[in-house]
């Protein structure tokens, strides 16, 4: 079942991981980005989710439109609405390289109140057809609906191509998960030619695949639709008094029952080292955003950044290279099984196991473990970070020992059921009214 798509458009030449065809030149991808962001709790006050800081230099909306760029989907629209500013400066310092000339941009479409002046986006739905005259105006074939907040690398041409040898009004990408997970995702039933035969959103008793009983496909969130198919269910949508709007609990389940829906499985499409599996994380909550921080320092990360066949774009400020300093017995600047980013100084302290973004400075005699610090943070001497996420431009005085004592760091931090400590510029009484 869900078998590589065939040769309507061409294979991707050996060796590179790249579908770039017509299908994809005549697909207008749309991203969401206007969620709040709540489960990360203080990290998101200032930003949105995807301008949240992940992997040392990039934010969490830069893989969804490197997906976009490398797979040759040019032509894309952000739908900002909640804390946007942050999100909206980093697009136009990393994402403005596209040529209009040759017809291709990334276009920010923050919630105007197009459509209803008492009215922001109110759904996933609502924020597409809102747009929706943008869109007509771009004269696409088919339609790209993305989350911009999943960490994951795709090649979106598979995707396309597969919908077009399914002949499917809609496909919905697609991956297995525990059945014990089920109850956070869109489930779908899907038969054996790939075609979805049912779909409800965040079940209490999901359908399980046949041939394992234990796990389910859970959608992506990420959709292809025919434009004109998508343009008549979001009017249909928009004049139903009954509806959220919302792809997942509305539009997705009326156009299973009616119409021909195909479920895309991520693995045929997702880039990824032959000998690892499929990776896409959600990072929503503060222990999910540390772990998939923390999987990029293992030994063998199943998330490869290093792969320069599917680079992952951003816009970084231009720092010299980390360094690292002083080589006493008891003060040695080291970073052991952790990334350093650029601009960083290790003076005379410890990182282990951790991930410091671009900027930091950990002083002398400090010990970081287990921990993310975001770019400007500085730590000072005689500091113990454990499992920690610092926030950006934080300032550590000496001596602070943080993730030592959980019951110490709850009256001033925030720490969740598993122990990690989140600390911020307002936790720590320093100004934070700076938005980046």
């Amino acid at each position: 079942m869900f078998s590589r798509p065939g040769s309507e458009s061409g294979k991707p030449a050996s060796g590179d991981p790249r579908f770039v065809s017509q299908l994809t030149r005549k697909t207008f991808a749309m991203v969401l980005a206007g969620g709040r962001g709540s489960r990360l709790h203080e990290l998101t006050d200032w930003r949105c989710k995807p301008a949240v800081p992940f992997g040392g230099k990039f934010r969490i909306i830069d893989f969804t439109l490197s997906n976009c760029v490398n797979s040759g989907v040019r032509r894309v629209g952000v739908a900002t609405q909640y804390k946007a500013q942050s999100l909206i400066r980093h697009l136009q310092q990393g994402w403005s390289f596209l040529d209009g000339r040759l017809g291709e941009f990334i276009e920010i479409m923050p919630a105007q109140q197009q459509l209803d002046e008492s009215q922001w986006y109110q759904g996933t739905a609502d924020a597409v057809y809102q747009n929706m005259r943008e869109i007509r105006h771009v004269d696409p074939d088919y339609v790209l609906v993305l989350s911009g907040d999943h960490i994951y690398r795709m090649d979106y041409g598979r995707l396309l191509a597969a919908h077009v040898k399914c002949n499917a009004d809609l496909s919905v990408a697609c991956f297995e998960v525990p059945l014990s997970d089920a109850k956070s995702f869109g489930v779908m039933a899907v038969n054996d030619k790939g075609r979805i035969v049912d779909f409800e959103e965040k079940p209490a008793n999901p359908k399980s695949i046949p041939s394992q009983p234990d796990r389910v496909y859970a959608s992506m969130g990420i959709y292809v639709f025919n434009a004109r198919f998508l343009f008549e269910q979001l009017r249909r949508d928009a004049d139903d008094p009954k509806s959220s709007h919302d792809f997942g609990k509305d539009v997705i389940p009326h156009c299973v029952k009616r119409y021909h829906c195909c479920a895309q499985n991520f693995k045929d499409s997702c880039v990824q080292d032959i000998d690892k599996p499929a990776y896409w994380r959600d990072v929503g909550t503060l222990d999910a955003y540390w772990e998939a921080n923390m999987d990029l320092v293992q030994v063998t990360p199943q998330l490869n950044l290093y792969d320069d066949r599917w680079p992952i774009w951003t816009w970084q400020p231009q720092s010299p290279p980390a360094k690292f300093i002083f080589d006493d017995e008891d003060r040695r600047g080291e970073a052991i099984d952790s990334m350093v980013s650029g601009g960083c100084i290790v003076s005379g302290a410890k990182v282990r196991r951790s991930l410091l973004f671009s900027g930091v400075q950990v002083h002398s005699y400090a010990t970081v473990e287990d921990s993310v610090v975001l770019p400007g943070g500085n730590i000072g001497r005689h500091c113990v970070l454990k499992k920690c996420i610092v926030d950006r431009d934080c300032k550590l005085p000496e001596g602070m020992q943080i993730g030592v004592d959980a019951e110490r760091d709850r009256k001033r931090f925030h720490v969740t059921a598993s122990g990690l400590t989140l600390v911020t510029r307002t936790m720590l009484g320093q100004d934070a009214d700076v938005i980046r």
